[in-house]
C-alpha cells in the first residue's frame, strides 16, 4: 500500500462510532418521546384502516370506482378498476389493500403538505435552494436502507417507521416539481398581476400557483407512485 493510502486508512473519520453515539445519546435521553409519537402515529393510521374495514368491501371497490371515473370521466377505468378491486377481494387480499391505500395516501399528503410550501419558499429565494439543491439529491441518491434503519432505532417497528421513510423519500420530488412550476410561470403573467396591484400573497395565491398547478399536480402523481413503491416497508 503506498504510504498517502495508508494514512488516509490509519487515520480515518470514526463516523460509525460518532453515529452509534449519537443515535445512542437520543434513545437513552429521548425514547420516550419518541416511542410516544410512534404509539400515535400507528393508532391513528390503524384506526383509518379498521374504520374502511367496517365498510362492506364491494361497497368500498364501487365508492373508489366511482371516485376514479368523476376524476378521469373514463367509462373503462372505472370499470377496470372495479374489476381489480374485485379480484383483490376474491384472492382475500383486502385488508393488506386497505392497510397499503392508507400508508399511500398518508406518505403522499404528508410530503405534499411538506414539499409544496417548501418548494414555493426556494422558487422565491434562489439562495434557498441552491442551499436545498444538494440536500434533495443526496436524499434522492441514498439507498432507502440508510434511512430505514435509523428510523427503525428511534420509532421501533410498526407502520409508523415506515410512514416516516416514505415521506423522507417522496419529499424531494414534491419540492423539485413545486419549485419547478412555480418558476416556470411566465413574467408576462406576474406583471400583469403586479401592474393591477396584486400583493405578493395574492400574486402567490392568484397568479403563481394557478399557474404551477399542472406541474404541482404532476408532483403529486409522482409522489403517489414513489410512496406505493416505498410503502412495502411499512
Amino acid at each position: 500500500m503506498d504510504p498517502i493510502s495508508k494514512f488516509l486508512t490509519d487515520y480515518k473519520i470514526p463516523i460509525g462510532p460518532w453515529g452509534k453515539a449519537f443515535f445512542g445519546f437520543l434513545t437513552d435521553n429521548f425514547d420516550t418521546i419518541f416511542r410516544a409519537f410512534s404509539n400515535g402515529l400507528n393508532f391513528i393510521l390503524d384506526g383509518a384502516v379498521n374504520l374502511l374495514l367496517m365498510v362492506p368491501p364491494v361497497l368500498l371497490a364501487l365508492v373508489i370506482a366511482i371516485v376514479a371515473w368523476l376524476l378521469q370521466r373514463s367509462r373503462p377505468l372505472a370499470v377496470g378498476v372495479f374489476l381489480g378491486l374485485i379480484f383483490i377481494i376474491n384472492q382475500n387480499l383486502w385488508k393488506q389493500t386497505v392497510q397499503t391505500l392508507v400508508l399511500v395516501v398518508a406518505a403522499a399528503a404528508m410530503a405534499m403538505a411538506i414539499g409544496v410550501p417548501l418548494g414555493i419558499w426556494a422558487a422565491h429565494k434562489p439562495k434557498v435552494y441552491r442551499v436545498m439543491l444538494p440536500v434533495l439529491d443526496l436524499m434522492q441518491t441514498l439507498p432507502t436502507f440508510v434511512y430505514l434503519i435509523p428510523v427503525l432505532t428511534l420509532f421501533g417497528l410498526g407502520n409508523a417507521p415506515g410512514l416516516i421513510v416514505t415521506i423522507i423519500f417522496v419529499i424531494p420530488t414534491a419540492v423539485r416539481l413545486t419549485h419547478l412550476g412555480v418558476v416556470s410561470v411566465p413574467k408576462a403573467i406576474i406583471e400583469a398581476g403586479e401592474a393591477f396591484g396584486a400583493t405578493k400573497r395574492q400574486l402567490l395565491w392568484k397568479v403563481e400557483l394557478p399557474s404551477a398547478l399542472p406541474t404541482i399536480m404532476a408532483g403529486l402523481t409522482q409522489s403517489i407512485m414513489l410512496s406505493l413503491s416505498m410503502v412495502v416497508f411499512a
